[in-house]
């Protein structure tokens, strides 16, 4: 009997815990998107043009990180400004897929 109450309530503590964090990213997700667009919206306001420059550099800093992490190097490590775009590339590539996974959900759209 002991051990059916312990192993429910492990199960329920499984379950409650599984929910709060699908709450915790799911804010996280929106405040994220929240966050981008304000940016977007006050670097737009200060200069279009410097926001387009911005944007284009920015295009070609993750265009060079995808070249970076998905070919295959001769010694299998990176230095310097190729570690730097690849690293970026991948926080980018994490960034995007927490949007799409959670942000789409919220009610913020």
């Amino acid at each position: 009997m002991r051990r059916t109450v312990k192993r429910v309530g492990e199960g329920l503590v499984e379950v409650v815990g599984e929910a709060v964090a699908e709450v915790v990213l799911g804010l996280l997700a929106c405040a994220l998107l929240g966050c981008l667009a304000l940016i977007a919206y006050l670097s737009w306001s200060f200069s279009p043009r410097l926001t387009l420059a911005g944007t284009g550099l920015f295009s070609l800093l993750l265009a060079h990180g995808a070249w970076r992490t998905f070919r295959t190097t001769a010694k299998g490590r990176r230095r310097g400004f190729a570690a730097f775009t690849a690293g970026i590339f991948t926080v980018t590539a994490v960034t995007v897929l927490l949007l799409l996974f959670y942000a789409t959900g919220c009610d913020c759209l």
